[in-house]
């Protein structure tokens, strides 16, 4: 506490408390432009790209939003104290471990905005009073000010403590390798193999490993991380921290994990995802596998998708598909029509049948059903769609796929 910090007179004092409450339960819309804006800062990019560094910046701006409202309502006017909970020390420490720490504090500025204007909103609604008004934007703007100045700071000297940290060890030094053979550097095999532990001539498979939204621990990832490695055949693994909530891992083999095998090795870690990157062979297939993993953990995220496990080889048409958002709900909606909102049954067997080359009885023997009933879901899902399914098959084929790999949604077409 500074020894010049006025208090707001008690009038305002007051005022300030009652917008504190509403911004501690703020809109939806509200909270989404925040993380919008957050991570669309200069620089942002590699970060916003990446679905764990994201997730980790939205934990951080959430938490600090609310602590700032909550010591409003408690202290109202007052300096705010930072506060370095796991939410802001974790991404913080992700964005170090990335090298991103240098473009990570933007995401706390452009935050800023978005808040003031919002702030706004809100105390023009509290009062119309043209005195109260100036006093209560005067001690609101010195209010959100210092304390993102304050948070700045005490991060940036705790990423510059994680940086030093990394410096030293062989885990800093495997990291560091690690990003060499990605960016394609010129480094000498042998070396590079004595320093990861992991020879890399031969086949390799790469996945990625992290948590979702609903969280997950260390132990967790390592769990999955185990069970991708026995899925697969591997004996042993090459395994890198990305970030407190990532796990990069190569496995010697040249064929990529079952899905049913690697989804039932999961049943005890539920908010752990899985990406996994086609199979390649030495120092070019060591980098193209986990830039394919990566990819497909980008879809993953961009579509919100309940799956737990994805493959490259198996959804390499829907992540191009999906690369642009906003032209991919238009080719929903433009392909599927009415189709998009039916029932997963007729999806499924329209998918089916596609997949089956039009032949009815072996689609019946697919989904196990009568081919009378895949003769009547189809009739149905021409009726739904805009063009008959025999004039655009391989459209319908890959906008169901999409709809497949995609979480429910409030933009979902159809609905």
């Amino acid at each position: 506490m500074t020894r010049d910090w006025t208090p707001p007179s008690p009038t305002v004092r007051e005022l300030f408390r009652r917008g504190a409450e509403i911004a501690l339960d703020p809109r939806a819309d509200w909270v989404t432009e925040l993380h919008t804006a957050a991570l669309s800062g200069a620089g942002m990019r590699p970060v916003a790209e990446d679905p764990v560094l994201a997730e980790g910046t939205r934990r951080a701006n959430l938490a600090n939003l609310l602590h700032w409202a909550t010591a409003n309502v408690q202290r109202p006017g007052e300096r705010v104290p930072v506060a370095l909970g796991p939410e802001v020390l974790d991404g913080a420490r992700d964005l170090v471990r990335r090298g991103l720490d240098h473009v990570g504090l933007d995401a706390y500025r452009t935050a800023q905005g978005v808040a003031w204007r919002r702030w706004m909103d809100i105390c023009f609604d509290l009062t119309a009073d043209p005195a109260q008004l100036r006093e209560l934007l005067d001690v609101s703007a010195r209010s959100i000010t210092t304390f993102i100045d304050d948070t700045v700071a005490a991060v940036a000297a705790r990423m510059a403590t994680e940086r030093a940290e990394l410096t030293r060890g062989a885990h800093a030094e495997r990291r560091a390798t690690v990003s060499l053979l990605l960016e394609g550097a010129p480094l000498a095999r042998a070396r590079a193999e004595a320093q990861l532990g992991y020879g890399l001539t031969g086949p390799h498979t790469a996945v990625i490993v992290w948590r979702g939204t609903g969280g997950g621990g260390p132990e967790q990832l390592e769990a999955a991380a185990e069970a991708a490695m026995r899925a697969s055949g591997a004996t042993r693994r090459l395994t890198v921290v990305a970030g407190a909530g990532a796990l990069w891992v190569w496995l010697p083999v040249g064929r990529a994990p079952e899905v049913t095998a690697l989804t039932a090795g999961l049943a005890g870690a539920p908010d752990v995802r899985v990406a996994v990157g086609r199979p390649g062979t030495d120092v070019e297939g060591f980098r193209r596998s986990h830039l394919d993993a990566a990819t497909t953990q980008q879809m993953l995220a961009r579509l919100t998708s309940p799956q737990q496990v994805a493959r490259h080889q198996d959804v390499q048409l829907v992540a191009l598909l999906t690369s642009d958002r906003t032209r991919v709900e238009e080719f929903l909606a433009d392909t599927l029509g009415d189709l998009a909102g039916a029932d997963a049954d007729t999806r499924d067997t329209v998918l089916g049948y596609v997949r089956e080359l039009g032949n009815a009885s072996r689609t019946a023997q697919r989904l196990y059903t009568h081919r009378n009933t895949v003769l009547r879901r189809l009739a149905r899902a021409d009726a739904l769609l805009p063009r008959p399914l025999a004039e655009n098959a391989v459209a319908v084929a890959a906008a169901l796929e999409v709809l497949r790999w995609r979480g429910p949604g409030p933009e979902r077409p159809g609905r």
